[in-house]
């Protein structure tokens, strides 16, 4: 299982994230995606934990808790490609055209 962060402050760091699990149990990973073509961050972060008690604790636990003033969505990270899509149900892919001259 994975935690998903939402709503983070775009300043928040790392270890800022670590060091608000921390206290439910050693955090495996912590990643803080960034935008493709900016390379700033895009808002959430995605945490693992030593087994799943743990995170149900940390998510339970810190649900709506703030962060440098922002009021953080904590939840179970759903695995990728799950859920409905936000573009359209076309998964986010590139299409592909063919195009014949004559």
């Amino acid at each position: 299982m994975s935690i998903f962060v939402g709503n983070l402050p775009f300043r928040a760091e790392r270890e800022d994230v670590i060091q608000l699990f921390a206290p439910f149990g050693e955090v495996l990973n912590c990643s803080l995606p960034l935008e493709r073509d900016t390379g700033r961050k895009r808002g959430f972060a995605f945490i693992e934990m030593a087994d799943e008690a743990i995170e149900s604790k940390a998510i339970d636990g810190l649900q709506g808790t703030e962060l440098m003033g922002r009021p953080l969505r904590i939840n179970k990270a759903e695995p990728r490609g799950s859920g409905g899509s936000r573009r359209g149900g076309r998964g986010g892919g590139y299409q592909s055209f063919i195009i014949t001259f004559g």
